[in-house]
């Protein structure tokens, strides 16, 4: 038997043995999709710039060079210097670890927090269903770079705040969707059978609930990541987010906007990094819903 014929099995011997079919015929699935892997190859090359960033840089990201400010792009400088003679490619590509870190960080607190408190509602229902998804319509009924920049100035400018902002305004639609599929898997044949055998209902969520979730809840997350990524830049842009000399591209934008008549690149080029970065996680985000929603399994 070969890896391959392994993998794809009708009747696998063991979980190990499902979930590598599962995740292989996801992956092959989304190699058949162009959109899903331009945007895998985006995310891979943001990675890898961010890990390698010290080696693909060839300047710092904060030295100053005074007779080298405000250069156009050229065989030096790829992508120009800004007003204080910092390499706009060099800043740029640091950029992308500060990016990473409040997509990643997001990520952790917001997905958990609403998957978590969506399936109490969705599991228990009555008052508690209707206190938390009110408290959750609280959120929703506000815009999310409103409600980030009112959090942002009760905590105050920095990166760490403005990550802690972001992920308050990012739970609540995470919420929805684990109480829409926890509405529709509670009062399944299993989940009684797990009530006979003595399951409490804290296992139930955690072990038998949130694990169906998590398919739903990758494509949310995924798609939700050029908000964040825009979010964090406006932010940025209005000076409560990383501050200076941190190499974030909506600060970069903001001290770039003064000069984007005569010098356009020092502003356009962070910007191309949002928007190619944000296309990224979009066309990720669309080929996984492709994949990973059950109505389009009959038809793959």
């Amino acid at each position: 038997m070969t890896t391959r014929d392994w993998l794809l099995a009708d009747s696998p011997t063991s979980r190990m043995q499902a979930n590598a079919g599962r995740a292989y015929r996801v992956f092959t699935a989304l190699l058949r999709n162009p959109l899903s892997v331009l945007g895998g190859i985006i995310i891979l090359v943001l990675l890898l710039t961010a890990a390698f960033a010290p080696w693909i840089a060839p300047y710092s990201p904060t030295g100053q060079n005074l007779s080298a400010r405000l250069l156009p792009p050229s065989a030096q400088y790829w992508m120009g210097t800004d007003e204080l003679g910092r390499d706009i490619f060099s800043r740029v590509v640091w950029g992308s670890q500060i990016t990473l870190t409040i997509v990643a960080l997001v990520a952790l607190i917001s997905a958990p927090l609403g998957l978590f408190i969506g399936a109490i509602a969705g599991y228990f229902g009555g008052w508690v269903d209707r206190m938390l998804m009110g408290f959750t319509d609280i959120f929703l009924s506000l815009p999310k770079l409103i409600l980030a920049l009112a959090f942002v100035a009760a905590l105050g400018p920095g990166i760490n705040n403005a990550i802690i902002a972001i992920a308050i305004t990012s739970w609540p639609a995470y919420a929805r969707i684990a109480r829409a599929e926890t509405l529709t898997i509670r009062n399944a044949e299993y989940i009684s059978a797990v009530q006979l055998a003595g399951g409490g209902p804290l296992r139930i969520i955690v072990q038998h609930i949130l694990p169906l979730c998590t398919s739903s809840m990758i494509v949310r997350v995924t798609l939700d990541m050029a908000g964040v990524i825009l979010t964090a830049a406006g932010l940025g842009f209005l000076g409560l987010g990383a501050q200076p000399p941190l190499p974030e591209w909506g600060a970069m934008i903001s001290r770039g906007r003064t000069f984007i008549l005569d010098q356009w690149w020092v502003a356009t080029m962070p910007g191309f990094a949002i928007i190619i970065v944000s296309l990224g996680f979009c066309f990720l985000g669309d080929g996984l819903r492709d994949v990973l929603d059950p109505k389009s399994e009959g038809k793959s």
